[in-house]
C-alpha cells in the first residue's frame, strides 16, 4: 500500500511538473524552413524545456501576417522584419523588438543582363517583381532615393508586379528584375539554368538601404507583466542557444527543420544550403539589437516618406528594448 501511495505521489509530482511549464506561442513570418532553424533546434534539442517552456511554433504563409496574428491574440511573440514591425506600430499595433537574431540581411534584387540592366540607372522602362506584405518598404525607399517612379514602365519609371514568394517571374520572363533572398530564391534562379554571369545583383545593404530582418517582437502592453517578461527572457535565451547550435551544426539543423515540415515541400539539399546562408546572417548576433542597425533601418524608411507607400512617416519611439536580452544573455 505504501509503495502504491508513493508511486501515485510521484506520478502526481510529474504531472504537476509538466503542467508547470509556461506556454509560449511563436508565429513565424513564413513557412517552415531553415530561415527559422534556431527555434526548431531549440525545441528539438530540449533548450526550451530546460527553461521550463512549452513552445508552440506556428508556421507562416502567403496569407498570414504575423503582425495581425499577434494583434488578434494568436501569438505571444512573432518573427518579422523591422520595416513591417515599425509600420504596424505606427498604424496602431504597438510592437516592440525584444531580440535580433539576424545581424544582417539577405534581401536583394536580381536582374537579367539580357534585359539591358547593368546599374540602377538602367531600371526605368523595365518590369520589377516586388514582394509585399511588409517586404516592399526597402524597395520603395530605394526607388524614392533614385527618383524613379513606380507607377509604370516609362522613361522615368518602372512597372511593379506583385511577386509571389518564388523566382518564377524572372525564370518565366514575366519580369526583368525580382526580389530574392540570398538563402532561397537566388538559388532557385541558378537551379533553373540561369548563371551568375547572366545576372546583376543589387544587395540592399550594399546600396545603403539595409534593414533589419527576422527580429522577435511582442506587444508593448505585455511587457508590463513581470511573468510575461520572465517567459520572454527564458524564451530568448533558449532560442539563441538554438541559433548558435544551428550555426555550428547546419546539416543536423536542416534535418530538424525537415522533421517539422508538415507539407513535405522542402528537401534536405535545399535546407542544408539555406542553413549555410542563414548562418552568415545570424553569426554576428548574440541576440541583442544593435541601436546603430535600428537607426539605419529607420533612416532608410524615413527616406521614402514621400514615396507611394511609406512604411513610417515619423521617428518611432519605444520600438525596441534591451530589457529582455540584458537578462537573457547574462
Amino acid at each position: 500500500m505504501k509503495n502504491w501511495i508513493a508511486g501515485a505521489a510521484a506520478a502526481l509530482g510529474l504531472a504537476g511538473a509538466a503542467q508547470a511549464q509556461d506556454e509560449v506561442t511563436l508565429q513565424l513570418k513564413w513557412v517552415t524552413q531553415a530561415q527559422f532553424a534556431g527555434y526548431y533546434v531549440a525545441q528539438a534539442k530540449g533548450f526550451y524545456e530546460e527553461e521550463n517552456l512549452d513552445v508552440t511554433i506556428k508556421p507562416g504563409g502567403p496569407d498570414i501576417a504575423p503582425e495581425q496574428v499577434i494583434a488578434a491574440g494568436g501569438a505571444d511573440v512573432i518573427t518579422t522584419w523591422m520595416a513591417a514591425g515599425l509600420a504596424a506600430r505606427e498604424r496602431g499595433v504597438p510592437l516592440v523588438n525584444i531580440a535580433q537574431p539576424f545581424k544582417t540581411g539577405g534581401l536583394q534584387v536580381n536582374c537579367l543582363k539580357s534585359a539591358g540592366i547593368e546599374s540602377p540607372e538602367d531600371f526605368p522602362g523595365h518590369v520589377m517583381g516586388v514582394w509585399f506584405f511588409g517586404n516592399e518598404y526597402p524597395f520603395y525607399a530605394w526607388m524614392a532615393s533614385l527618383g524613379i517612379e513606380t507607377d509604370g514602365a516609362d522613361d522615368n519609371g518602372v512597372s511593379v508586379i506583385k511577386q509571389a514568394f518564388s523566382a518564377d517571374p524572372l525564370i518565366q520572363g514575366q519580369a526583368d528584375c525580382i526580389s530574392t533572398m540570398t538563402y532561397n530564391e537566388y538559388r532557385q534562379i541558378l537551379e533553373a539554368g540561369i548563371t551568375e554571369d547572366e545576372l546583376v545583383t543589387f544587395n540592399y545593404l550594399d546600396m545603403g538601404f539595409g534593414m533589419l530582418e527576422d527580429g522577435l517582437y511582442v506587444l508593448e502592453e505585455d511587457l508590463e507583466d513581470p511573468e510575461f517578461k520572465d517567459k520572454m527572457v527564458r524564451f530568448v535565451r533558449a532560442s539563441m542557444k538554438g541559433w548558435k547550435y544551428a550555426e555550428e551544426n547546419p546539416e543536423e539543423a536542416a534535418e530538424i527543420v525537415l522533421e517539422n515540415d508538415e507539407t513535405g515541400a522542402q528537401t534536405l539539399d535545399h535546407q542544408v544550403y539555406m542553413m549555410g546562408e542563414v548562418a552568415k546572417l545570424t553569426s554576428g548576433s548574440d541576440g541583442a539589437l544593435d541601436p546603430a542597425d535600428f537607426e539605419q533601418t529607420v533612416k532608410t524608411l524615413l527616406s521614402s516618406v514621400s514615396a507611394e507607400n511609406p512604411a513610417i512617416t515619423k521617428e518611432p519611439e519605444g520600438a525596441w528594448t534591451h530589457e529582455i536580452t540584458d537578462e537573457a544573455l547574462q
